[in-house]
């Protein structure tokens, strides 16, 4: 009984031990099972707490709370897995009591040695498990620099498009704003850090995915609708005006799905790697229709008809819709325009668009940017 114990003991080391690693030293964008099951433990216990609740402002304050849970919990799911793998283990291999294993081998991995014995047999493990808590202690406290380097990187992109597509971010407005006040040759830029910052999501977000769990500081912004609000901006901009769009607009959209991909793979999210560009879309035409009234109405100047970019535009869609439209869903995304249905009830947010006021004019805004 002993021994089968400690072979139980030492395969719950193997597992935990591996789970540590995956999670804070191996970089291959894998899966760790102990921080998915935790995310979704907390995001049904932090959900149950707004049944009934449609206020999205509400939703994102309590959603919040539940990137720190999963930090401390997976930390505390390991230490408790070692804490039980030392136990069996002291047991296994001595002549100790269930109750005398537990506190040898808690004295022992957490440094505290207020228990000790003489058997030699136990002096491997009583080393072994004194190694292992600080080590996983001080794994963790380094992984967190790493997690909010990351997050700050995401965050100040996702800020710095809240003046050029709105808040929450929309691909027609990012478009309409260029327009609206002459500067639609500086998309160039916008799709050139976007394309970056698309190769850092892919890496960061699949490497790490409880980074999926931050939610950005104001409850209206949102990594997934920024990233989605580029891409529609720069496929609309390649199916409206072809002439004019930059290169970059089509860089931007490949570097973009290839990231959502790559997240997608680590989450469990199922999608079609190459999907037909006749294949329908979730938007409709006449969401797309009101998207292109509002680009040509700021003043953005269209070569081609809204019937004729349709194909084009959907011919780009259909690469991230349907990802973007289930991350969204899994990290309860504002419900922003033309970004998919939730896990809960709700409407689209339509863009917030403060009025800018001209000192000749102060009580009117500018056309076609007047609030919502």
């Amino acid at each position: 009984m002993r021994v089968i114990v400690g072979v139980a003991g030492a395969l719950l080391l193997l597992v935990t031990s591996a789970s540590v690693l995956r999670t804070l030293v191996l970089p291959r964008g894998l899966s760790p099972r102990v921080t998915r099951l935790l995310w979704i433990g907390w995001r049904r216990f932090l959900s149950a707490f707004l049944l009934g609740t449609r206020r999205y402002e509400t939703r994102d304050r309590v959603l919040a709370w539940l990137a720190p849970m999963v930090l401390i919990t997976t930390l505390l799911a390991w230490l408790a897995g070692l804490f039980a793998a030392y136990g069996l283990l002291t047991y296994g291999f001595s002549g100790l009591g269930w109750w005398a294993s537990l506190r040898e081998a808690g004295s022992s991995l957490f440094t505290l040695g207020f228990a000790s014995s003489d058997r030699l047999q136990l002096s491997a493990i009583d080393f072994l498990a004194a190694a292992t808590g600080p080590l996983v202690i001080a794994l963790q406290i380094s992984y967190l620099p790493t997690l909010y380097a990351a997050y700050n990187r995401r965050e100040t992109e996702v800020t710095l498009l809240q003046a050029r597509a709105g808040e929450p971010a929309w691909g027609p407005e990012l478009l309409a704003r260029q327009g609206l006040v002459g500067t639609v040759e500086q998309l160039r830029q916008v799709y050139q850090g976007w394309e970056r910052l698309a190769a850092d999501l892919g890496e960061s977000h699949a490497n790490y995915p409880v980074l999926l769990t931050f939610r950005s500081p104001q409850p209206y912004r949102s990594w997934i609708i920024a990233l989605l609000a580029v891409m529609d901006g720069a496929a609309m901009h390649l199916a409206l005006a072809p002439e004019h769009a930059p290169p970059e607009a089509r860089l931007v959209l490949r570097a973009s799905f290839t990231a959502l991909r790559d997240i997608g793979r680590v989450v469990g999210i199922r999608f079609d790697p190459d999907p037909r560009p006749d294949a329908p879309l979730r938007l409709t035409y006449d969401e797309f229709l009101d998207g292109v009234k509002r680009v040509e109405d700021a003043g953005f100047r269209s070569t081609r008809s809204a019937e004729e970019a349709w194909p084009h535009f959907a011919g780009w869609r259909v690469n991230y819709e349907s990802l973007v439209y289930d991350l969204a869903r899994v990290v309860d995304a504002v419900p922003a325009l033309w970004s998919g249905p939730r896990a809960w009830p709700s409407a689209p947010i339509g863009t917030i668009r403060p009025p800018h006021r001209r000192p000749e004019t102060p009580d009117d805004a500018y056309p076609g940017d007047a609030g919502r």
